[in-house]
């Protein structure tokens, strides 16, 4: 088994897409609109052939997101050797995209970064093995 994708609420679809699309080269497909139940959505494809789903409703509610909070936290997208996770923190930092935690190895022995996405959703850029 394994997960097919994961899905999270964003409040603007197109600036999710483009960042995702940018930065880690994902592909997107088409926008699915559900007229009937206010509802849209891409997938996120990743060159591994993991997904992520990205989605709107103009009903959903937007409080607060607390850091220390029960369900998702972040996401972790492997980006290639420890060279690329720092190329790629510059590059993002240059473009205004906050860091949240400069490259560096982590407690459980991962080379990595911590970025905020433009609504605050934190992604680990981690270094192959």
């Amino acid at each position: 088994m394994n997960i097919e994708h994961v899905a999270i609420y964003v409040n603007n679809l197109e600036v999710e897409k483009s960042f995702f699309v940018k930065y880690f080269g994902a592909k997107a497909s088409e926008k699915y609109t559900n007229f009937q139940g206010d509802f849209k959505s891409y997938f996120l494809t990743f060159d591994n052939g993991s997904r992520l789903e990205i989605m709107h409703r103009q009903s959903m509610i937007d409080p607060k997101k607390a850091k220390y909070r029960s369900g998702y936290h972040h996401i972790a997208i492997q980006v290639g050797d420890k060279k690329k996770v720092e190329e790629l923190t510059r590059i993002m930092e240059d473009d205004g995209i906050y860091i949240v935690a400069a490259p560096r190895k982590t407690g459980d022995g991962y080379y990595a970064s911590i970025v905020a996405d433009p609504e605050d959703n934190e992604i680990e850029l981690l270094a192959g093995e």
